[in-house]
């Protein structure tokens, strides 16, 4: 049986500034918890409700009712098991390939998708502005499907780290040249914007080159959804 205390620090988890004040965060489902447990990341705790579900390892896996995992889930319809694990510590940056920068992305579900976007091609750094949201929220953490442990990503002053790092910085544009055109080199960054706002005025003076994904239906969609925008850009400069 758990306690009530630790139902209410795993609930807890599901805020940000307790997964910052303990350097933890919970993830659920039987898929991406098992895809976290064959990672790097070192693990908290796993809760379970059926004992063949996941192997039950006195060190770590205990087994409780469903009502428990009901009160410590972030899910209205909770997913057998749920995973508490150590927050990593961010490895420095790798300029010699392609980094993402997000500046201000705010959207889980756009977070979680580029997250897992940068796993699927091949890029092992995104960069966040502070303001973005948090990688470690639950809600990104289902849409990254386990990538979050094999991508790097930092958070701080993107000016900053982006105006010292010595390669090609690319934007997402509306006005930018045609995508399809463009002859990239092995190396860079490419800034993604704000949903609503784009890439900021700040963050815009240090882009060498603006780019776009072109649009050939009527002028009705305003743009291009970020994630979206993100993989369309990514297969063109893996393609080279």
């Amino acid at each position: 049986m758990v306690v009530k205390s630790q139902i209410k620090f795993i609930k807890n988890l599901q805020q940000k500034k307790y997964r910052t004040q303990n350097k933890l965060f919970v993830v659920e489902g039987v898929k991406t918890v098992r895809e976290l447990l064959d990672s790097s990341l070192k693990v908290y705790r796993i809760y379970v409700t059926d004992s063949k579900v996941l192997p039950r390892d006195a060190n770590f896996v205990e087994l409780i009712s469903e009502g428990e995992l009901k009160k410590m889930s972030g899910l209205s319809t909770p997913n057998k098991v749920l995973g508490v694990f150590h927050i990593p510590e961010p490895e420095p940056l790798d300029f010699s390939d392609w980094v993402i920068a997000l500046d201000d992305v705010r959207d889980p579900g756009n977070m979680g998708t580029i997250i897992r976007l940068c796993d699927w091609f091949g890029v092992k750094s995104i960069i966040c502005s502070s303001n973005s949201v948090d990688c470690y929220n639950p809600k990104v953490l289902q849409a990254t499907m386990g990538s979050v442990s094999r991508v790097n990503i930092v958070y701080g002053d993107l000016h900053g780290i982006i105006g010292n790092c010595g390669v090609p910085v690319y934007g997402a544009f509306m006005d930018g040249a045609v995508v399809y055109k463009e002859e990239f080199s092995k190396k860079g960054i490419l800034v993604m914007g704000n949903e609503a706002n784009g890439v900021s005025e700040v963050m815009e003076a240090l882009i060498g080159k603006k780019i776009s994904i072109p649009q050939f239906g009527p002028k009705t969609a305003e743009s291009l959804n970020v994630a979206t925008a993100t993989a369309i850009l990514l297969n063109e400069i893996r393609r080279g």
